[in-house]
C-alpha cells in the first residue's frame, strides 16, 4: 500500500469513529417515535405533556451544542466526544428504567446533552482532519450516520413492538378483543414493556463509541491553536506525512495575529456577529423550520392521526428511513462536484413543493368521530409519496449539507464559538418545532394541514436565503474560509 493510500485510510477510518457519534444523534432522536404510547401509558400523559417528554431532549441537545463547541476550543474534539459517549450509555439506561415522567425527562436531557454534543463536533472534527477534495464527501458521512441511526431506531422499534405484540394477543384466550393491544405497552421480555427496550438497544453502539474514540488522534488543528506543536506535528505526520510542517505553518497563519487562543468574542461583529456566523445561524434554524423532525419525532403519531394502524405507522417510518439513507448516499456522491450551494437551492425547490402537496392533501381531508383524519386509498397514497419525496429531498441537501457547511465555513479562529452558537440556534429551533406540533395537531382550525403548510412556508423562506446569502465552500481548505 503506498504513502497516500495509507493516509487516506487513516482519514476514512478517523471521519467513521467520529460518525458514529452521529449514529447516536440519530437513534438517540428517533427512538422516541415508538415509544409515546408507551410514555403516555406508563406515567399517564396529556398531550401536552407528551410534547414535554418527547422534547426534553431537545433542551440538552442546545445546551450541549452550545458549550460543546466552547469547551472543545479549551480541551479538545476527541475529549468531549468521549465524554459525549458516556452521557449516551446513561441516558440510554436511565430512559428505559425511568418509573415518572420527570426521571424520564432528566434521563432524556442527558441524552440531549451528547446529543449535542456529538451533533456539532463530529462534522467540524472530520472537516479539521479530512483534504479539501473530498472533505464534503467525508464530512456528509455525518448525515449518513444520522439517518442510518434514525433507520435501526425505526427498525428496532418495529421488529421489539411486533414481537410483543404478537406475544400478548398469543397470551389471550380465545375469542378475546384484540383491538387494543399495542406493542409498545405490552412486555417484550425479562418483565420489562417493549418501549423501555427501545431505549436500551442503544447502549450497544454507545459502549462501541467510547473505546472506539480512544483509537483516533485529536484534531491537529485545534492543538495549532492552543499552542501544542509537538502533538500537532505528530498527528499532522500521521494524516499527510512530508507536508506536515508546510499544514503546520499554513494553519498557524490563519489565527488570530497576537495568536491568542481562539475565546467567544472572536466571533462577534458589527452587528452582533460576524456576518459568517449570521450565515451558518440561517443555515440552522432553517433546517428545523422546514419540519424534518416532525417526520424523525412524531412520525408514528402523525400517520396513525392520519387513518393508518400502529403497526402500519411504525413500518412506514422503517421504509423513510431507508429512502433516506439511499438520498443521503447520492448526496454523498456528488456533493464534492456540483457543490453546496446547488444542492441546498434544489432541495429547498423540492422541500416547498412536496410539502405543499402534503399540506393540500391533509388540509381537504375529512375526518370521524374521534377527530382522526380519514383519507381515501389515493389520497392516502399521495399523501404517503410527496411525504417520502420531501424526506427525500431534505436529506439528499440540507441534511448533509448543513452539517457539512456548518463544519467548514468557519475560519480556524472562531470554530469552534461560531459551531456553539449555531449548534445553540439549531436545537432551539428544534425544540421550537417538537413542542408546537402536538399543539398543533390538536388544534381543530390547525391540524396536520396547518402545520406542514407552515413547514412549507419555511421551506420558501429557505430557497431565497440560500440564492441571496449562501457561498459556495467546494474545495477550498479551511485556511481559505473567509468569515
Amino acid at each position: 500500500m503506498s504513502e497516500t493510500k495509507h493516509k487516506t485510510g487513516f482519514v476514512i477510518l478517523i471521519a467513521m469513529v467520529a460518525t458514529i457519534g452521529g449514529f447516536l444523534f440519530g437513534f438517540d432522536s428517533g427512538v422516541i417515535n415508538g415509544t409515546v404510547d408507551g410514555l403516555t401509558t406508563a406515567f399517564s400523559l396529556t398531550s401536552q405533556e407528551v410534547g414535554s417528554n418527547v422534547a426534553s431532549m431537545l433542551l440538552g441537545c442546545a445546551a450541549g451544542a452550545f458549550a460543546a463547541g466552547r469547551l472543545a476550543d479549551r480541551f479538545g474534539r476527541k475529549s468531549i466526544l468521549l465524554v459525549s459517549a458516556i452521557f449516551f450509555s446513561v441516558s440510554a439506561w436511565g430512559s428505559g428504567i425511568a418509573t415518572g415522567s420527570t426521571e424520564f425527562i432528566i434521563y432524556r436531557i442527558v441524552g440531549g446533552l451528547a446529543v449535542g454534543a456529538a451533533s456539532v463536533l463530529a462534522p467540524a472534527y472530520i472537516s479539521e482532519v479530512a483534504p479539501a477534495k473530498y472533505r464534503g464527501m467525508l464530512s456528509s458521512l455525518q448525515q449518513v450516520a444520522i439517518i442510518s441511526g434514525l433507520f435501526i431506531a425505526f427498525l428496532s422499534n418495529y421488529l421489539i413492538a411486533g414481537s410483543a405484540e404478537a406475544a400478548a394477543i398469543a397470551n389471550l384466550p380465545a375469542g378475546a378483543d384484540i383491538s387494543a393491544i399495542k406493542g409498545s405497552t405490552s412486555v417484550f421480555a425479562m418483565g420489562y414493556d417493549a418501549w423501555r427496550w427501545m431505549f436500551w438497544v442503544e447502549l450497544v453502539p454507545a459502549v462501541i463509541f467510547f473505546f472506539a474514540l480512544l483509537i483516533i488522534p485529536e484534531s491537529p488543528r485545534y492543538l495549532v491553536a492552543v499552542g501544542k506543536k509537538e502533538q500537532a506535528m505528530d498527528a499532522l505526520t500521521k494524516l499527510m506525512g512530508d507536508s506536515a510542517e508546510h499544514k503546520y505553518n499554513e494553519i498557524e497563519g490563519t489565527l488570530s495575529s497576537d495568536h491568542h487562543k481562539p475565546r467567544f468574542r472572536d466571533i462577534l461583529g458589527k452587528f452582533g456577529f460576524r456576518p459568517v456566523v449570521w450565515i451558518g445561524i440561517g443555515l440552522a434554524a432553517l433546517q428545523q423550520f422546514v419540519g424534518i423532525n416532525v417526520v424523525f419525532y412524531y412520525g408514528s403519531v402523525m400517520w396513525q392521526a392520519a387513518g393508518f394502524g400502529e403497526s402500519d405507522a411504525l413500518l412506514i417510518n422503517v421504509i423513510g428511513g431507508a429512502l433516506s439513507i439511499g438520498a443521503v448516499v447520492v448526496g454523498i456522491l456528488v456533493i464534492d462536484r456540483i457543490g453546496r450551494k446547488p444542492m441546498l437551492l434544489i432541495g429547498s425547490i423540492g422541500m416547498t413543493i412536496t410539502l405543499a402537496a402534503v399540506a393540500i392533501i391533509f388540509s381537504q381531508a375529512g375526518s370521524n368521530e374521534a377527530g382522526d383524519l380519514m383519507l381515501t386509498k389515493s389520497t392516502g397514497l399521495a399523501a404517503l409519496i410527496a411525504a417520502n419525496l420531501y424526506v427525500v429531498f431534505f436529506n439528499f441537501s440540507w441534511g448533509p449539507v448543513m452539517w457539512v457547511m456548518l463544519g467548514e465555513m468557519f475560519p480556524n479562529q472562531i470554530r469552534g464559538s461560531a459551531l456553539a452558537v449555531a449548534g445553540l440556534v439549531q436545537w432551539v429551533a428544534n425544540y421550537a418545532i417538537t413542542k408546537t406540533f402536538p399543539m398543533m395537531l390538536g388544534n381543530e382550525s390547525i391540524g396536520l394541514g396547518g402545520a406542514y403548510s407552515m413547514y412549507a412556508i419555511f421551506a420558501a423562506i429557505s430557497t431565497f436565503f440560500v440564492i441571496k446569502f449562501v457561498y459556495e465552500t467546494k474545495g477550498l481548505e479551511l485556511e481559505e474560509m473567509q468569515g
